[in-house]
């Protein structure tokens, strides 16, 4: 059912149209019904409605004026203009207004149902081009190459959960069900020279910022060509860096050998063919792929050891620090580090709950020395603290006076009290952010209304202007206003300047004109009319009445 909103100042033509058109059974809600521009754009903004049918000639607001507002505000609000043939000149700025339809006084109901038939027809169609599923998954297929390469910069990241993992990797058709894995890390090294046999020469693509940009491209194409014939690798751009992972190799022997010859020989093509010197650091295996993070990240660290070996190299993690240096340990990833993060700002109790389970739980198969705990603990101390001076709490709140993390960590028994504590310094933080947003949107709506009660006079006051004052959107704005005062801002805004209106009524010799001008009424006829609809008296017989 489409919603409706009928606009003509006449009540006689808009009670006659409600009584002879069968709306439902043409699949339409009338939800309001206005006299005038001014008065259907407050019922526009509360309902949204889908189409609007508005007469050209009404008073404080014309049916173009409205047009031209609804066109800019709800662009896809469907617009009928009902219109004279002495109304020609308006109709021009119609089709300037890119008005949907028109109808052409008089005209009858069946006349009115056929116009509104054609735009339910027209929304429809719309409604479906957008649905369109073959559209969709052309466009899909065309992005794939793109999320794959998302998808694997964030599987290597370490800020994807397991089940995203698995259904990403169905969802984009990429084979990586078996293991081991094998993560590389491809670095240009800085752009001085390389050695080509006999002589030093420049890099081919220059130096520079854009230069750079191109030197990286053109590596990565030269691995894309090697690893064509090997589809056990993928490459792909993990920020300024390229990876290659290798897959789907049985033999867990066999990963590094044959991902080290390919290393070699992409490191010596980008030295023949680009004349630019590079450093590969390759990480330890992995039996599974939700643990690729860990191998990235050795990667890297071995990436790190040109400082000491020199560029130019590839670099496997094995080779420069020892087994028992390259035991697994305790570790806070991205993933779980914004989960956290995500469950103290803005998450339930149940999700904080399960949140810090998972932290502790991932670790279980892990041999871990008191030590090792100790540094995990400091870990998520260290996300804790960040997020206490967020939200502007003391540290001596969650420790106690004097206390702090690591002196607390002491009288800790085990991992189950460790999880324990951390639930309560997360539900402590919650009530710390809950507290802020709650005070930061009362504090919102206050400055909102009392910068009305300064500025009310001003007859281009508008919602815009309140929110360019308290730097904030509109959209967000309208929606915290309205749960605050239960009301819209441009009831508000009405409220204010006919309370102001009835207190000069009752307190000057005004008239009413002048009172209009002095609350923000840019037209006399309005304000009298916005009056009557109020409070049901003129102000005139108000002022009569003695009420008040």
């Amino acid at each position: 059912m489409l919603k409706l909103i009928l606009v003509d100042d006449e009540e006689d033509v808009r009670e006659g149209l409600i009584r002879q058109i069968d709306w439902e059974g043409n699949g339409f809600l009338v939800t309001d019904r206005a006299e005038n521009g001014r008065e259907a754009m407050e019922m526009i903004e509360k309902s949204r409605p889908d189409v609007v049918v508005t007469d050209i000639h009404m008073p404080f607001m014309d049916g173009l004026q409205l047009a031209e507002w609804v066109r800019e505000t709800y662009p896809l609000t469907k617009i009928i203009i009902l219109t004279g043939y002495d109304e020609f000149e308006y109709a021009r700025r119609a089709i300037r207004l890119q008005i949907d339809e028109y109808v052409l006084k008089p005209f009858s109901a069946g006349e009115l149902v056929d116009i509104l038939r054609k735009v339910k027809e027209q929304i429809e169609l719309e409604t479906v081009e957008k649905e369109n599923i073959q559209l969709l998954r052309e466009h899909y297929q065309r992005s794939l190459p793109v999320l794959r390469e998302l998808f694997l910069a964030e599987l290597v990241s370490g800020r994807i959960s397991k089940k995203d993992i698995r259904e990403k990797r169905d969802t984009l058709g990429m084979d990586l069900t078996e293991g081991p894995y094998l993560a590389s890390v491809i670095s240009l090294d800085a752009p001085v020279q390389v050695d080509p046999p006999g002589h030093q020469q420049a890099s081919i693509l220059g130096t520079g910022r854009e230069s750079r940009s191109l030197q990286l491209f053109a590596v990565r194409n030269i691995a894309e060509e090697l690893c064509a014939d090997t589809p056990d690798h993928l490459v792909f751009m993990a920020g300024e860096d390229i990876a290659l992972i290798a897959c789907r190799l049985r033999d867990t022997d066999e990963v590094p050998r044959r991902t080290l010859r390919l290393l070699e020989l992409i490191r010596d093509k980008v030295v023949r063919f680009l004349h630019r010197s590079i450093t590969i650091g390759v990480g330890s295996v992995m039996e599974e792929v939700s643990r690729l993070h860990q191998s990235y990240r050795d990667a890297r660290q071995a990436l790190d050891y040109r400082l000491v070996m020199g560029g130019g190299k590839v670099i496997w993690i094995h080779d420069v620090e020892t087994s028992g240096a390259r035991r697994e340990r305790l570790s806070l990833d991205g993933f779980m580090e914004q989960q956290l993060i995500r469950g103290i700002k803005v998450g339930t109790g149940e999700e904080r709950s399960r949140v810090v389970e998972e932290l502790f739980d991932q670790h279980k198969s892990v041999t871990a020395s008191i030590q090792d705990y100790q540094i995990y603990w400091l870990e998520l101390m260290a996300v804790v603290l960040r997020l206490a001076k967020e939200s502007g709490t003391d540290p001596q709140e969650l420790f106690g006076p004097g206390s702090n993390p690591l002196s607390e960590f002491s009288s800790f028994t085990g991992p189950e009290h460790l999880k324990e504590r951390l639930k309560d310094i997360c539900a402590q933080l919650a009530c710390k952010f809950e507290s802020g947003r709650t005070s930061s949107t009362r504090s919102s709506v206050e400055d909102a209304k009392a910068y009305v009660q300064r500025h009310y006079a001003d007859n281009e006051l508008s919602i815009g202007e309140v929110c360019r004052q308290l730097h904030i959107s509109t959209g967000y704005f309208s929606t915290i206003f309205k749960k605050e005062t239960g009301m819209t801002f441009v009831t508000y805004l009405m409220f204010v300047r006919l309370e102001a209106a009835k207190k000069l009524l009752r307190t000057t010799e005004l008239k009413a004109f002048e009172i209009a001008e002095k609350t923000g009424f840019s037209d006399p006829n309005y304000f009298s009319f916005c009056f009557r609809k109020k409070f049901g008296l003129s102000p005139k017989e108000y002022r009569l009445s003695g009420e008040g």
